[in-house]
C-alpha cells in the first residue's frame, strides 16, 4: 500500500502518486516506448523485483502505465506510457531533469542513450513552436530506439509510421545542447542524421531547437 502525505493539496497528491521510490525512474524509461518487465529490471540496476512489480501496479492503478499482452509469435507483456502519462509525466520529468542537469557530472558514465534522449530532445521541445504539427518520430540513440509523437497538446506515444527518422549518439545530442561553445554544437549537430520528408524535418527540427544553434547555453 503506497503511502500517503493525506494532505489535500495539489503537491501532496503529486508526491502520493509520484514520491515513492523508483516511480519516476520507470517512468522515465517508459518515455523511450514500451519495455517488458526484464527490460526495466536490466535499466533500474539495485531495485528488487517485488519493488519493480509493486511499482508497475500502483502506476496502473493511477492511470499513468498501461499494461498490454502482445500476441503470437511475440507473446511478451509490454509496458508503456498511458496518453495520461505522456500529458501528466513529460512535464514533471522535462522540470526535474532541467532542475538536476547542472549536477550531472561530465565524464563518460553520462553519455547513455536515456541521457541523450532528455537532453537532445525533452529539454529542447519548445511548445510554443508546435502550432499545428501533428507526427510522429523515432529517434536511434546508439541502437536504442525511442518513439513518439507531437500535437498541439505536446508530446505523446507514437502513432504509425514515423515522420522522421533520427540516427545519433548520446554523445552527439548531449554537445548539440549542452556543448561549451556555438562552434562545438554547431559540429555535433551536423552529425545528426535525419531521415524524412524536408518539411516534416524542417517541423522537427523547429519544434526541437535542433536547427542553427540549439544550446541552451545560449539561452
Amino acid at each position: 500500500m503506497p503511502r500517503s502525505y493525506q494532505q489535500n493539496c495539489p503537491i501532496a497528491k503529486g508526491l502520493d502518486v509520484l514520491g515513492e521510490r523508483w516511480t519516476l525512474l520507470i517512468l522515465r524509461e517508459l518515455i523511450g516506448g514500451p519495455r517488458r518487465y526484464s527490460d526495466l529490471r536490466g535499466q533500474l540496476p539495485g531495485i528488487a523485483t517485488n519493488l519493480l512489480a509493486d511499482r508497475l501496479r500502483e502506476l496502473e492503478d493511477a492511470g499513468l502505465v498501461d499494461r498490454e499482452e502482445l500476441p503470437p509469435p511475440v507473446a511478451r507483456t509490454v509496458y508503456t506510457l498511458s496518453q495520461t502519462g505522456w500529458r501528466k509525466v513529460l512535464p514533471v520529468v522535462k522540470a526535474i531533469a532541467t532542475f538536476g542537469l547542472d549536477m550531472v557530472v561530465p565524464d563518460a558514465t553520462a553519455l547513455t542513450p536515456l541521457n541523450g534522449f532528455l537532453a537532445g530532445i525533452l529539454l529542447g521541445i519548445d511548445s510554443g513552436a508546435i502550432g499545428d504539427v501533428r507526427a510522429s518520430y523515432r529517434v536511434e540513440i546508439d541502437k536504442r530506439r525511442f518513439e513518439f509523437a507531437v500535437d498541439p497538446a505536446g508530446l505523446s506515444a507514437a502513432q504509425g509510421s514515423p515522420a522522421v527518422t533520427v540516427t545519433t549518439t548520446a554523445a552527439d545530442l548531449i554537445s548539440a545542447r549542452l556543448g561549451a561553445t556555438a562552434a562545438e554544437r554547431k559540429a555535433a549537430l551536423r552529425r545528426i542524421k535525419f531521415d524524412g520528408d524536408a518539411d516534416a524535418v524542417g517541423d522537427m527540427r523547429r519544434v526541437f531547437g535542433l536547427s542553427g544553434d540549439p544550446g541552451l547555453r545560449a539561452a
